[in-house]
């Protein structure tokens, strides 16, 4: 019989594989768990028992054809800006209200291929522009560990609903943070594989050079078995890549002796003192087992931020230019001509964040601005990849803060946009980098929140990174990475 908080992914795909367990009896626990605390948290856009149910004949109809699936039975959640032929994809905007894509992104078919159930579309911030998950049309999602806290953005929804046990996994996006700064808030692992590594066909974009698919996760191992699953070569994505020589991520090694570079400029004002102690103990733990830590320096890092803002709005603005009222999603009726169409369903659809964030781009990349503030951004870029690179060369890993605070309360950045972007401090120069970072939970603040300790490495070695993350995980948090402590109170 299924408990709460005790069910890991691989040992769902286990016991229904051998046939201790039914596909029915795990849709229905997880069924009664979204009934009984999805609106309480807000994490859900869509979910329909109706499709849940046909989503359980489907499975039980693959696991009579096939054996050993790594998925079998297992609810997966999905971020609302993964395309799902048959379900709604709005992105947490109005724009898309009621529009059901004619196919499944890429990702999704591979979930649905390992046996995996797709189990409901989650809350969002709008187009995944956002660190608190405040900017979805539909109302901001809730931390489980304190109902009047963010759980972090834009993937939201996708931490809460791991953290709540509303499902054994789920997948987000990160644009920025997106994945890494949310598990981090939400006391969950939360994985951004190498820009290239898994397909973004059916992802909706935000910023197509930095976008990229991860899951969220209770444990180590349970990240590792789901970029197995979607890990590899898409041909219709272009920055996929064809690696015939990629390894099983889930034949993990907590064993190695690494070398763990910490960045100097990583100790800012802006960082929590708890959390500063927290990065401390963790290094001392991969001290205890050998590792050895460097102090590094990325003398461009400063630049993440501006960098980001330039690239990641320029990419914005043309790629959410095919929201025009035409084609699909929200229609304007306040207009007499094609242009107004455009204007009056630009206006209704999009909110405050999407349409500064459009504005901003489109002006970054306008005549007379484009080398000043897009050329300068991407020479920025290279700069910063530059000195990851350099850094690789000394260092297995780099170890970080994910995120410079702990959950903040509902509303408390709401009015201050400079303060809400630097959320992603720890988080946005990986993007930039195009390299993987994970986010594992590393203890709690005085008020009992969360705290994230972030990991990266060079590009192609999510490997190495997962290695490293288990092996902190299984020093502090025990094999599975789950326990009575570590889950919140939502009675």
């Amino acid at each position: 019989m299924l408990e709460a908080f005790q069910s890991s992914v691989k040992n769902i795909a286990k016991h229904v594989n051998d046939g201790s367990q039914k596909v029915d009896d795990v849709a229905e626990f997880y069924m009664k768990r979204v009934q009984t605390l999805g609106k309480k948290l807000n994490s859900h856009l869509f979910f329909d028992e109706k499709i849940i149910e046909s989503e359980v004949e489907r499975v039980k109809n693959l696991l009579k054809t096939q054996k050993n699936l790594p998925l079998a039975g297992v609810p997966v959640s999905l971020k609302d800006n993964l395309c799902t032929k048959g379900m709604p994809t709005t992105c947490g905007s109005k724009i898309l209200e009621n529009y059901i894509p004619p196919y499944d992104a890429e990702v999704v078919r591979r979930l649905k291929d390992a046996g995996a159930l797709i189990f409901g579309k989650l809350n969002m911030d709008e187009f995944a522009m956002g660190s608190s998950n405040e900017n979805s049309a539909y109302g901001p999602v809730k931390n489980p560990w304190d109902l009047s806290r963010v759980p972090g953005g834009s993937s939201g929804g996708s931490a809460a609903v791991v953290a709540a046990d509303l499902a054994p996994c789920s997948l987000g996006s990160d644009t920025g943070g997106s994945i890494r700064q949310p598990a981090a808030l939400c006391g969950v692992v939360g994985l951004k594989p190498t820009y290239g590594r898994v397909s973004r066909y059916g992802l909706v974009a935000y910023g197509s050079s930095l976008d990229q698919v991860g899951p969220f996760t209770r444990s180590v191992a349970d990240s590792a078995l789901l970029l197995q699953v979607l890990a590899g070569w898409d041909r219709r994505d272009s920055t996929s890549r064809n690696d015939a020589e990629i390894k099983s991520f889930d034949a993990l090694n907590g064993q190695r002796k690494l070398k763990i570079g910490y960045v100097k400029e990583f100790d800012s004002d802006q960082l929590n003192p708890e959390i500063k102690a927290a990065m401390s103990q963790a290094l001392e733990v991969y001290k205890s087992q050998g590792c050895e830590i460097v102090e590094l320096s990325l003398p461009n890092i400063g630049y993440s931020i501006p960098t980001y803002y330039v690239v990641a709005t320029a990419e914005a603005s043309a790629n959410l230019a095919r929201f025009d009222g035409v084609r699909y999603g929200h229609r304007s009726t306040h207009h007499t001509t094609l242009n107004e169409l455009y204007e009056a369903s630009r206006s209704e659809g999009f909110g405050k964040e999407v349409k500064q964030r459009i504005m901003l781009g489109t002006f970054a990349l306008s005549s007379g601005y484009y080398d000043a503030y897009y050329g300068s951004a991407l020479r920025t870029r290279e700069m910063i990849r530059q000195d990851f690179a350099k850094a690789f060369a000394k260092v297995d890993v780099i170890a970080s803060p994910t995120s410079p605070t702990t959950a903040f309360k509902i509303g408390e950045k709401s009015n201050d946009p400079m303060s809400m972007y630097l959320s992603d401090i720890y988080t946005i120069a990986t993007n930039l980098a195009g390299i993987p970072g994970i986010s594992i939970p590393c203890g709690f603040d005085k008020a009992g929140l969360p705290m994230g300790l972030q990991l990266m490495s060079a590009a192609w070695n999510d490997q190495t990174l997962l290695d490293c993350a288990l092996m902190y995980e299984e020093k502090t948090r025990g094999n599975g990475g789950w326990n009575e402590q570590n889950k919140p109170n939502l009675s």
